[in-house]
């Protein structure tokens, strides 16, 4: 049996009076692509920022790794990586220069931070930009480096906020693309997005978030068993999720 790596028990986050996570629940288990899928506005990023300790939950338990995040925060930040939606990298550094920064807060040094550096950059295939600064990068490239200053620490679990907003298909296609590879090299995987074919295209577990609460969990089959009528009848996510929340996901995206 697999461990469970984060462990989500009545999660609550309130504004004033408005709950933007309300009562959350879920586990996700070692070695899943785990998809939180939602308009803007369902509290995906709220919770990924309380998993990642960036916010205090009005309520409820986090455990990360078998680990309560009140009592071990120390033990469980270095075991993740996270990736916002808005880009977290300085545009006056250099590329291997930022990643040096970001690795080298969680005590790497000397041969082993170098060694994160190179491994970190070619695995974005940044290695012929490692000396160009930040913000001479496309929109494209810049999230790539995102992504390269939050594995120079080898986290066992990474957190992806949509971090394909506003960027080319072929950008995408490539950050989608490394996702799977760091799956497959062992690492467990959180990815929050409203693109309906982003998420179909990759994650082994879906859950959909609608103001605040998860409304239904499974694997892309048993979600699209929810609301199939025939057995034979070909139903898409986008489908599922108009069913179960009356609402057109395309029409929350950002353009």
């Amino acid at each position: 049996m697999k461990n469970t790596i984060v462990k989500l028990d009545g999660l609550i986050k309130k504004y004033d009076s408005k709950a933007v996570v309300d009562g959350l629940s879920l586990e996700i288990k070692e070695g899943e692509i785990f998809g939180l899928l939602g308009p803007n506005g369902a509290g995906k990023s709220t919770t990924m920022n309380m998993i990642c300790s960036l916010l205090k939950p009005t309520a409820g338990n986090i455990e990360l790794f078998g680990m309560d995040i009140k009592k071990d925060l120390n033990k469980i930040k270095p075991l993740i990586g996270y990736i916002p939606q808005d880009l977290a990298i300085y545009g006056k550094l250099k590329a291997w220069e930022n990643v040096e920064l970001f690795t080298s807060l969680y005590g790497i040094k000397g041969k082993e931070l170098k060694k994160a550096i190179d491994e970190s950059l070619a695995f974005v295939e940044l290695e012929d930009k490692r000396n160009a600064f930040a913000s001479t990068f496309s929109g494209g490239m810049k999230r790539r480096l995102n992504i390269a200053c939050a594995l120079g620490h080898k986290p066992k679990l990474l957190i992806f906020d949509e971090p394909t907003v506003g960027i080319d298909p072929q950008s995408r296609n490539f950050i989608l693309d490394r996702i799977k590879t760091s799956n497959k090299n062992g690492t467990t995987v959180i990815y929050t997005s409203h693109y309906m074919e982003e998420v179909e295209a990759i994650c082994t577990r879906v859950a959909i978030m609608d103001n605040g609460k998860i409304i239904a969990c499974g694997t892309k089959e048993e979600l699209k068993n929810m609301v199939r009528k025939d057995p034979n009848e070909e139903i898409t996510l986008e489908q599922v999720f108009l069913t179960l929340t009356g609402k057109k996901l395309r029409d929350y995206v950002e353009g």
